[in-house]
């Protein structure tokens, strides 16, 4: 491909799309991304600038209402949706359409079972279409993607628990390592910037400071992406998010038992292999734990373990940015796959 990559972002203005938009802007490879508003509506925020000074000093770059031969008058080959699920459910039909890819943040794509998609309670107009597009999707979790993503039309990004979790417990599912029928529990606690930008009672300052909840118990979105890709049966799992007193950052705390007595250097041993080269992951040696500072503002999912002296119960401790690995930066870490670059680019 000759030239730099031309991108669109639609949702920019949400805690991930600032991110994913500074990512951009700064990419080796791609131009500085055109930034799109649904409707004609007047909007506080004109500019980048406007919308935050200290990221965007002096650039005027104005938000210009969605228009489809627009974006292909000006060459947009890849859009980026930081949008609300209804919204990226409804749209990406008319991407494809246009023949544009996608990346969407959002969980409009991630599910291929109906029974967990009906969380979202989803009414397709064309459910023909939506449920080609279902089909066609890529769950782009880079490290378990594989090649699938460089030829992909339409890759939907991770949640951020989802992330942090599937990661964690992949290598040992794999090699067969945790007895599934004594269950796994996931205990997950999030910054406030995961429950997104639109405020509500449970996110106020007053409800968060000081403060520690549980929420979502059972029925949270993400179940049914950790499920799906983990290839579990829901009685396998309990995941219980909760909302932390910070502003970004997600720490899980994962609760197995393994199929026969194991030791440190096979547990160890088998997340190294399984993430041999994958740039974004860090293993720690036991007894070593990731903590969120460790991860923040960086896309790195850190994970560590401690195994119990009957060496059978094992807790796993992972991490991630939310805002980071579990949004903007692995949706740039996907959009490197899909055009064949390396997997660092616009991350370092």
């Amino acid at each position: 491909m000759s030239g730099q990559l031309k991108t669109a972002v639609l949702g920019a203005t949400g805690y991930a799309g600032i991110e994913l938009t500074k990512l951009l802007f700064s990419h080796p490879r791609a131009e500085k991304p055109i930034l799109l508003r649904r409707g004609e509506g007047s909007r506080t925020d004109s500019s980048l600038a406007d919308l935050n000074p200290a990221l965007f000093e002096n650039d005027d770059r104005s938000f210009h209402p969605l228009d489809w031969p627009a974006l292909k008058r000006q060459g947009v080959e890849l859009l980026f949706l930081a949008t609300p699920h209804e919204v990226s459910r409804s749209l990406v039909p008319e991407a494809a359409a246009e023949g544009l890819r996608v990346i969407d943040l959002s969980g409009a794509w991630r599910l291929k079972q109906a029974r967990h998609r009906a969380i979202y309670g989803f009414q397709d107009e064309d459910a023909l279409t939506a449920s080609e597009l279902t089909r066609k999707a890529i769950y782009g979790l880079p490290e378990l993607s594989g090649d699938r993503t460089l030829n992909a039309t339409l890759v939907a990004n991770p949640g951020c628990y989802a992330t942090s979790i599937i990661l964690a417990l992949a290598p040992l599912l794999n090699a067969g390592l945790v007895d599934r029928e004594h269950g796994i529990v996931c205990d997950s606690k999030s910054g406030v910037s995961g429950a997104g930008k639109e405020p509500t009672d449970r996110t106020h300052f007053v409800s968060v400071a000081d403060n520690l909840s549980a929420y979502s118990i059972f029925n949270h979105r993400h179940c049914g992406e950790i499920l799906e890709q983990l290839e579990l049966e829901s009685s396998e799992l309990v995941f219980t998010p909760h909302l932390l007193p910070i502003p970004r950052g997600i720490l899980s705390t994962i609760y197995v038992r393994l199929g026969r007595a194991t030791k440190n250097a096979e547990i160890e041993g088998c997340y190294r292999e399984f993430y041999a080269g994958k740039r974004w992951m860090r293993v720690f040696a036991t007894p070593r734990l990731p903590q969120i500072r460790f991860a923040l503002f960086t896309n790195y999912c850190d994970i560590g373990f401690c195994l119990a002296d009957d060496n059978r119960r094992l807790v796993i401790v992972s991490c991630v940015d939310n805002l980071l690995k579990g949004a903007a930066g692995q949706a740039i870490q996907n959009m490197n796959l899909m055009y064949g670059w390396g997997e660092e680019e616009g991350l370092r």
